[in-house]
């Protein structure tokens, strides 16, 4: 069926609101996640994707499909959605995560007691073993690890990389304009 997440991979389980959301992610590759309701780390190995109502009575309240995370970028619904400008979170900010191919679970995580969810941070092993939403959630010493992982990779997704910047040479008669602009 493809590749599926190992053991130690970070996971977020993310709210897939429309079946729309779904072909997105499925046929382009990406997902969004508005800045505003983001949670703090979306450097992560793995999306799963929570399917809400709108998926109708065979496939609303679980977890039925996930994808590898490629990247993340920041961007606006503007740039997103270019036939929906007058939209009003038009200018709003978004995280664009890119996905590598959905893929669906061998067996789906149903919802159980649960309704709502927005994000829920888990590990590959959680994911592929559970039956119910509440068997995603990381305890005890897993958990410790898992908010140790999280925040390394926050700290490393935020360290300023010189080699991210390309080596280019200025005309000097460029960087003399731009002294003169600057006084």
């Amino acid at each position: 069926m493809g590749d599926f997440p190992e053991r130690e991979a970070i996971i977020l389980v993310a709210i897939m609101p429309a079946v729309r959301d779904l072909e997105i992610a499925r046929l382009l590759g990406w997902y969004r996640i508005p800045l505003r309701k983001a949670p703090k780390v979306v450097d992560v190995d793995y999306l799963a994707f929570y399917q809400t109502g709108a998926f109708g009575q065979d496939h609303r309240w679980r977890v039925e499909y996930f994808a590898p995370v490629k990247g993340h970028e920041m961007t606006t619904r503007r740039e997103l959605f270019r036939d929906e400008v007058d939209h009003p979170r038009a200018n709003d900010e978004y995280f664009r995560i890119s996905l590598g191919p959905l893929q669906a679970l061998s067996n789906p995580v149903a919802a159980g007691n649960w309704r709502r969810l927005t994000f829920l941070y888990t590990t590959g092993e959680r994911l592929l073993g559970a039956r119910t939403l509440t068997d995603l959630v990381v305890r005890d010493d897993e958990r410790q690890l898992l908010w140790r992982s999280l925040r390394e990779r926050a700290q490393r997704s935020s360290e300023y990389r010189v080699e991210d910047w390309p080596a280019m040479e200025l005309d000097p008669e460029i960087l003399m304009l731009l002294g003169a602009l600057t006084g």
